[in-house]
């Protein structure tokens, strides 16, 4: 049999309001409707299930024998669906105490211990369980839901924002790091197209600095000898340290390695910069969990651009 499409859950919920109190002012107070609304749905399903549920007596709405049956089954109904939605929030983790966040390895020197401080003081049950990859595994893992939300290097057009909400964080620049024995002089910037006799490390590729590093040498005009590719940018500068070879670097890094690796601003036709933002699907945008992401990211925005501001 089809259930006609005129039968709604909020319909049954005033129905059983009403069949709960017996009277149509204090459903109506209970629901926070007026009467007429009431009436007007009850009416509306009474229509859509084409059989009498009601006669009135006087002013007042009784119930018929078929309403009660209509009841027993519209709580069973109502139970089930409710039951159903939240274990549907649970397998896709909506709302719970666990949350999965994807992050850029760069991303956990200080931008993701000051947002998991914050987001414990707001939540403190909360369970977070943190993935670290290039740009190009956290976004596809967000769009195969294996990810709550990321944080990413976003650039134009590589995101769905019909799909996507994206809170942007602070903009990062990059710069070339040398090994603190190559001796250069870092009062000056540095013009790639000098630097075409040196080795070079890197990111593997689907690493937002990778892409950024093919940018810059192509504006140089020539191919980088690259002697290593790896998968996290600590070893990168493990490997520059040790004097394997130059790279490019977001200026995140330098607080932690500014001592044992040396940072030049790039000249002006190299100059890039990375926007880091939190990512996460926009249907999902009032769960709680991402509601304390989001504020905590907004905090922590406005403090970064507070101190941007004081240094400058």
């Amino acid at each position: 049999m089809n259930i006609d499409s005129d039968i709604t859950f909020r319909k049954l919920e005033i129905f059983i309001a009403f069949m709960n109190r017996g009277n149509l002012a204090r459903t109506a107070d209970a629901l926070g409707i007026s009467s007429v609304s009431v009436h007007r749905a009850l009416h509306s399903l009474e229509e859509s299930v084409r059989c009498p549920l009601f006669i009135h007596k006087g002013r007042s709405l009784v119930p018929l024998p078929a309403a009660h049956t209509l009841w027993e089954y519209s709580q069973e109904a109502l139970d089930m669906m409710s039951r159903g939605v939240e274990e549907a929030r649970k397998t896709a983790g909506v709302g719970q105490g666990h949350m999965r966040l994807g992050t850029l390895y760069s991303l956990t020197l200080e931008t993701i211990p000051q947002l998991i401080m914050g987001m414990k003081l707001r939540r403190p049950d909360l369970e977070l369980e943190l993935t670290m990859g290039s740009n190009q595994t956290l976004t596809t893992r967000l769009s195969e839901g294996s990810l709550d939300a990321v944080l990413i290097a976003i650039a134009p057009n590589e995101l769905d924002y019909s799909r996507f909400e994206c809170l942007p964080l602070f903009d990062d620049d990059i710069f070339l790091a040398a090994p603190a024995s190559s001796g250069l002089d870092t009062r000056f910037p540095a013009d790639l197209r000098d630097f075409r006799q040196q080795k070079f490390v890197s990111l593997a590729e689907g690493f937002a600095t990778w892409q950024g590093f093919q940018e810059a040498f192509n504006i140089a005009g020539y191919a980088p000898n690259i002697v290593t590719r790896v998968n996290d940018i600590f070893s990168m500068l493990s490997l520059v340290q040790a004097g394997v070879g130059f790279t490019l670097l977001p200026g995140r890094m330098k607080r932690v390695y500014e001592n044992s690796v040396q940072l030049l601003r790039l000249a002006e036709p190299y100059q890039m910069r990375q926007k880091i933002a939190i990512v996460f699907e926009r249907n999902r945008e009032h769960d709680p969990n991402l509601l304390a992401l989001v504020a905590e990211g907004r905090m922590y925005s406005r403090q970064r651009g507070t101190m941007t501001t004081t240094k400058a």
